[in-house]
């Protein structure tokens, strides 16, 4: 799926973040991000988005601190020139999660052979039916996700920063494909 906009709200009522992607074949997926989920999956995104930045062709970063600078300094410029003026326009035809968002309760990150990222969210709120979505994305769309997220987080006043890695947190990262459950 080629995603062609990216939208991350904070819904008061639900307390929660609605992620939307739009493709580029009118397609569009809904996603609520608890506080609880968003707090857990920010640190291991964008430990994976620097791990993915350090395996481009070229690159020498080999240790976590100059992956960290190597990350930031992709991540701003990538800033510098994509487009978050524009408004998100629903103009999907369909809907294959379903009118309603998906509540994410696990997720996993891969980075993938060929570059870029493989994001699986799953609904486990229903034992006897499991929803999953798998998404892949490239680095700059990781970026743009990733500072989205934040934005919304922060106006919700959730008080978490980005970048902020807990014991368990650290726990879970530990793997070389992250796993997180809500």
């Amino acid at each position: 799926m080629n995603i062609h906009q990216l939208s991350v709200l904070h819904d008061e009522r639900q307390d929660r973040l609605l992620l939307r992607l739009n493709t580029q074949d009118s397609q569009e997926f809904r996603f609520w991000l608890t506080r609880r989920m968003t707090q857990r999956f920010m640190p291991a995104i964008e430990q994976s988005a620097a791990r993915l930045e350090a395996a481009q062709p070229g690159v020498a970063a080999t240790d976590s601190a100059s992956q960290q600078i190597l990350t930031e300094l992709k991540r701003d410029a990538f800033l510098q020139k994509a487009d978050f003026s524009t408004p998100f326009e629903s103009l999907a035809t369909q809907l294959p999660l379903g009118s309603e968002p998906m509540l994410i309760t696990d997720a996993h990150l891969s980075i993938l052979a060929k570059g870029g990222m493989e994001i699986s969210f799953e609904d486990k709120t229903d034992p006897q039916q499991v929803r999953s979505c798998q998404l892949r994305l490239q680095v700059s769309l990781v970026h743009g996700m990733v500072h989205l997220i934040q934005q919304a987080a922060d106006k919700a006043q959730w008080g978490f920063s980005a970048g902020v890695k807990t014991a368990e947190t650290e726990v879970m990262l530990s793997p070389s494909t992250p796993r997180y459950s809500h």
